[in-house]
């Protein structure tokens, strides 16, 4: 453990004596509160536990963290049975497609994933694609890139949606070199 690691460590339990509170339950002080917000949480903790600011701040910061970490794991969860439903009924045999997509994706490096009501979209600083059901039979996969000159697989989509290209993908098989190419593409140029 560094020395600002143990700083924080030892901060941390200073509070928890001079509040006579555990962790848990001055988070669940904040979490009852209803407040999102860092300056918010900081003047709760001033106000109704006589905090010094410095305590103040470091419980806020730590807290808003902890509970970063646990919205990301409910993230999880909740894409998880966003992706489900979307594969739902007459769509459940293309769940395996997406999955092979999605792993393949995976390998590029870190992005975000947000689940939109018919598609998922995944982001880096900005999106570069987005996968769903087209219909019972084929998963559409959008990409967002630029000077890719179209084929009969790669297709050009109008200007102003959502994307510039799509892809349609029938069987798992289908997610090959080709494809991930222009999927790295995508996602090179979104960050």
């Amino acid at each position: 453990m560094n020395s600002v690691d143990k700083a924080i460590e030892t901060q941390l339990e200073n509070i928890q004596t001079k509040t006579g509170k555990t962790l848990d339950e001055l988070y669940a002080l904040i979490r009852k509160s209803g407040l999102t917000k860092h300056g918010e949480i900081l003047e709760l903790l001033k106000r109704d536990l006589g905090m010094g600011h410095g305590d103040a701040n470091r419980l806020a910061l730590t807290f808003l963290q902890s509970d970063g970490e646990r919205a990301a794991q409910a993230a999880v969860a909740t894409t998880d049975d966003a992706v489900n439903a979307l594969y739902a009924g007459a769509k459940a045999d293309l769940l395996p497609i997406h999955e092979t997509l999605m792993a393949a994706i995976a390998r590029l490096g870190p992005f975000e994933i947000a689940p939109k009501k018919t598609y998922v979209s995944l982001r880096r600083k900005k999106q570069f694609a987005m996968i769903g059901p087209a219909t019972k039979t084929r998963v559409e996969v959008g990409l967002n890139m630029k000077g890719v000159e179209p084929t009969a697989r790669l297709v050009a989509l109008p200007a102003g949606g959502m994307c510039q290209y799509k892809v349609d993908v029938t069987d798992a098989k289908e997610v090959d070199e080709e494809l991930m190419t222009w999927i790295r593409q995508a996602y090179d140029s979104a960050g």
